[in-house]
């Protein structure tokens, strides 16, 4: 339809000039007489778009990464080691604060004081598995922080020099819901000179 309608407009604009050129003969001789208007600047930002880009599956990227693999398994260690010493140090706690009350329910304490005193032991070793815990915690959240720093710098580092040798004007991140022509896609490409790169490098590493 559109190009019906685009052909039927020039052949009216084709009509129109035939019709009005007897009468356009005479302004056409006077313009002929006038002088001629000076050429258009040429507009030095007017160029071509270009579609030069590619892409890549971030998703893909980080479960066939070996660095992220490496990074998952640390990660997965340092939860084990967490969830270990809460269950160890909670363990702990419950049993001395169940003899505090079997004490007290079979009127064990022969003081106030010495109530008092183990209260306070058990106080501090709430505290103490806390501040453990808290730090166990801060560590592993620090240790993910310090990973995904590392792995952004990785995959920034590697599509720079890919780059260098293709030129190509935006390489981008397919996110969900977003479609891109297959043939566009580099994916395999960055997971192979990612795990290329990070293999090379573990030897010097270990």
């Amino acid at each position: 339809m559109k190009k019906f309608f685009l052909a039927a407009l020039a052949a009216g604009l084709l009509c129109g000039a035939s019709a009005c050129s007897n009468t356009d003969n005479k302004a056409d001789a006077a313009k002929a007489d006038a002088p001629a208007a000076p050429a258009a600047k040429a507009d030095a930002e007017s160029f071509a778009p270009t579609t030069n880009i590619r892409y890549y599956n971030m998703d893909s990227v980080m479960a066939n990464y070996d660095m992220v693999k490496t990074f998952n398994e640390a990660n997965l260690r340092a939860m084990t080691e967490l969830q270990n010493a809460q269950r160890s140090r909670e363990s702990e706690l419950n049993r001395l604060a169940s003899s505090i009350q079997q004490k007290v329910q079979s009127n064990g304490y022969l003081s106030e004081a010495s109530y008092n005193a183990d209260m306070q032991d058990l106080n501090k070793k709430q505290q103490a598995a806390q501040n453990y815990l808290g730090s166990l915690q801060q560590k592993a959240e620090m240790e993910a922080m310090r990973q995904q720093q590392q792995f952004l710098d990785s995959l920034n580092n590697f599509l720079n020099d890919y780059n260098k040798t293709r030129h190509y004007d935006a390489i981008l991140i397919c996110a969900p819901g977003e479609i891109f022509n297959p043939a566009l896609d580099i994916t395999a490409d960055v997971i192979s000179g990612l795990n290329s790169r990070y293999t090379a490098a573990a030897p010097a590493k270990k």
